[in-house]
């Protein structure tokens, strides 16, 4: 299986880089000539085909679903994070909500097609290594998705899990966001097996292991005390990992 992947690999590097690079001028003409809703619908096909690229190395996404999402309000989707390939399928599945991302600034620069999305779209950078920064830009984002009935996607463990055990969530991020959007919802989600496409490391990657991203009840933020909510949210995304 390992020989294959050094075979199926280099061809899925180059289908999703390109993916990447075809898209980025049509970022840029979306946005600037036709405006954002233009802009909203590039990236929602961008993140369709990120995500089947992954057929090529034998890797499906399944969404379980079995609740009904709100809508005219702000959700805030909150996930364990395992790799980079749960990102474009949350995008993706969930577009109708316009999720935005809480992302780690060095996403910002120089990478086609991501970093002009995350500057440009509405989703918020941040510095690990400056809280003041951090907390400056998750709080106007805050405002941003609460003015817009945007949806929020935030990974509270704040680094990717490699080996697909989660790490302890962090509070203060999604303090900041429930803060501004009391009327909201958190919706938890579990992602499953997404870690095994770098089991690896780098190169070559994993092949054939489907991902599951499974969708819980979602919570209204005022619903209960914030502690009591994070508690909820992570005991609930943690005990669906397998």
């Amino acid at each position: 299986m390992k020989f294959i992947s050094y075979i199926l690999s280099p061809i899925f590097i180059f289908i999703f880089v390109f993916i990447l690079v075809l898209f980025h001028p049509f970022q840029w003409i979306g946005r600037r000539v036709f405006g954002e809703k233009t802009h909203e619908a590039v990236v929602d096909l961008l993140n369709f085909f990120l995500t089947k690229s992954m057929i090529i190395i034998g890797v499906t996404v399944h969404l379980k679903n079995e609740h009904v999402l709100p809508t005219n309000t702000t959700l805030v989707f909150v996930s364990n994070h395992q790799s980079i390939s749960d990102i474009a399928p949350i995008g993706w599945y969930f577009r109708k909500h316009h999720p935005k991302f809480v992302a780690k600034i060095e996403l910002g620069k120089n990478i086609p097609s991501v970093s002009f999305n995350l500057k440009n779209g509405g989703s918020a950078l941040i510095d690990r290594k400056d809280p003041r920064q951090a907390i400056t830009a998750i709080g106007k984002f805050s405002k941003n998705i609460h003015k817009n009935k945007w949806s929020a996607v935030i990974f509270p463990e704040g680094t990717r899990s490699k080996t697909g055990k989660p790490k302890p969530f962090a509070a203060s991020g999604l303090k900041m966001i429930t803060k501004y959007n009391p009327e909201g919802f958190i919706v938890p989600l579990t992602i499953n097996n997404s870690w095994k496409i770098f089991k690896y490391g780098k190169f070559p990657f994993g092949l054939g292991s489907p991902i599951t991203i499974t969708t819980h009840k979602p919570v209204k933020i005022n619903s209960v005390p914030f502690d009591e909510l994070l508690e909820t949210v992570e005991t609930t995304i943690k005990n669906h990992i397998v």
